[in-house]
């Protein structure tokens, strides 16, 4: 049955419902289990990550019937690398999970049946397994950073480095391991420090 030429309903259907499923418990597991327990995940990625993972499947899907090349694939991904938030600035590791989530899009949507689910699931199973690995096994001392307005210009000298970094301490109640300063303004008498703490 067809309308205007085109099938109201197609077997493909149920194939992408399939590996919808399979693509979204993967992306799930890879936000919930490696960034979201880390320090300094942020919310507003996880929104972020699923919406892109999910249009990417849904983008390479629907071009999978048009039996485009591979020069499709690599100009599709061409146009994520050009891809730039200029809002905020991303750090290496948001920019990594936004890779990973793309990369798990494609692998599912762009999968045929040269490809058992046997091996599909394997390869999810193994992005999940490194990521999870490298996050929470390696990654053994984190550090993470605390942005902080300071009124005490004359402790930045450096022959007081103790007074500055137990003050610090004293007030924000972590233990300083590492203090930059990235600015001072001398009309305000304060400055901007950038505090790295182990977690």
């Amino acid at each position: 049955m067809e309308f205007l030429e085109v099938p109201l309903f197609d077997d493909d259907l149920y194939k992408m419902l399939v590996r919808l499923g399979i693509n979204l418990l993967v992306v799930t597991l890879v936000v919930v289990l490696c960034y979201r327990r880390t320090v300094n995940s942020s919310r507003s990625f996880i929104f972020t990550f699923v919406l892109m993972n999910v249009m990417v499947f849904f983008v390479c899907f629907t071009l999978k019937k048009l039996e485009l090349g591979l020069g499709m694939a690599l100009g599709l991904f061409a146009i994520f690398a050009i891809i730039r938030y200029r809002t905020d600035t991303i750090r290496v590791k948001e920019v990594t999970y936004l890779f990973i989530v793309i990369g798990i899009a494609v692998i599912n949507a762009l999968s045929n049946k040269k490809t058992s689910y046997a091996e599909l699931m394997f390869t999810n199973g193994a992005i999940i397994t490194v990521t999870f690995f490298l996050e929470q096994v390696l990654t053994v001392a984190k550090f993470s950073k605390q942005d902080l307005i300071y009124d005490k210009l004359a402790l930045l000298n450096p022959d007081k480095r103790s007074e500055l970094i137990a003050d610090i301490e004293a007030r924000i109640g972590i233990r300083a391991e590492k203090i930059k300063v990235s600015k001072i303004d001398l009309m305000k008498g304060t400055a901007s420090l950038t505090v790295s703490y182990r977690e």
